[in-house]
């Protein structure tokens, strides 16, 4: 690759990384002959967030966000204009389908800047640096409620929001005291991704050249969005799952997030079979079994 074929590659792939585009959501949970409500609260830093709450005859609620660029249903793949992630569908309806009727109500939101939910921190995405606020904004909201104040409570955080719920629970730590388990489902040090997505590229000084570009767009250094240290605040129940063979990421960052968890009740899932990222979230359609365990045995 030359010298500008490689500057045009780290600017898209800036562009990608710095602000997401917003999918639209094509699918509702009445699609699933699931019950819900619309619902819409503010963020820690007051960004009006959009969501569907899912009611179940329990006292047991799982709070849901999402990766980027994907929102509270999940990603269009499968349509042309939103194909750059494999090509096909990941919808998390079946998921909260499975959780429902397996006794769980459910909050999904949009996270600032995706879906429907406002535009925050000037539109950039923080990897979790900013997006924390919007995760202590969703448990506030919870308690909030009437009815799902009292409620035990859990966190399925995908990607993006896994990172900032981690940071969350370093920022915020008395908002997540009563949160009995965490889901973390591909947490990611976008150092690492880049370090990646640029060594398949066989561009030299991939990371520093990103590094630049990344913080052109967004004034953030790229150090602001490494997980790692934050990963230490984080003693709810955690179990890690990752697409072992992504070609997007490295399993050894996935690993050393998990090994930084401080959690004494702590579990790391692999998935083997593809190494497609977004299968990864479309994994828990057909198997939610691991999900459903983990979540019965701390709620």
């Amino acid at each position: 690759m030359n010298t500008v074929e490689a500057k045009e590659f780290i600017d898209t792939l800036a562009d990608l990384m710095s602000r997401s585009a917003r999918a639209p959501i094509l699918r509702r949970p009445d699609d699933y002959d699931l019950e819900y409500e619309d619902v819409f609260f503010p963020s820690l830093d007051g960004v009006p967030l959009e969501g569907w709450f899912i009611p179940a005859d329990s006292d047991r609620l799982i709070i849901a966000n999402h990766p980027m660029p994907c929102n509270r249903y999940g990603y269009p793949g499968h349509l042309p204009q939103w194909g750059d992630f494999g090509g096909f569908e990941v919808n998390f309806l079946p998921q909260y389908k499975a959780l429902h009727d397996a006794g769980y109500n459910v909050l999904a939101y949009d996270l600032r800047n995706h879906g429907r939910s406002g535009m925050g921190s000037g539109g950039i995405n923080g990897h979790g640096a900013l997006e924390y606020r919007d995760v202590v904004g969703s448990l506030r909201y919870a308690k909030s409620r009437p009815d799902t104040s009292d409620m035990k409570t859990a966190l399925l955080s995908r990607c993006l929001g896994a990172n900032a719920s981690i940071v969350g629970m370093k920022e915020h730590p008395n908002e997540f005291a009563h949160v009995l388990a965490m889901m973390a489902v591909q947490p990611i040090s976008p150092r690492v991704f880049a370090e990646k997505l640029t060594e398949n590229a066989g561009i030299e000084n991939g990371v520093q050249m990103f590094s630049e570009a990344f913080h052109d767009r967004t004034g953030l250094r790229l150090e602001e969005t490494w997980p790692m240290e934050d990963a230490r605040s984080v003693t709810v129940p955690t179990l890690v799952t990752q697409v072992h063979d992504d070609f997007r990421t490295k399993p050894s960052n996935v690993q050393e997030i998990f090994d930084t968890i401080a959690a004494a009740d702590k579990k790391l899932f692999w998935i083997e079979g593809t190494d497609e990222r977004f299968q990864g979230y479309n994994y828990w359609n057909d198997h939610p079994e691991l999900m459903l365990e983990w979540f019965d045995s701390h709620m």
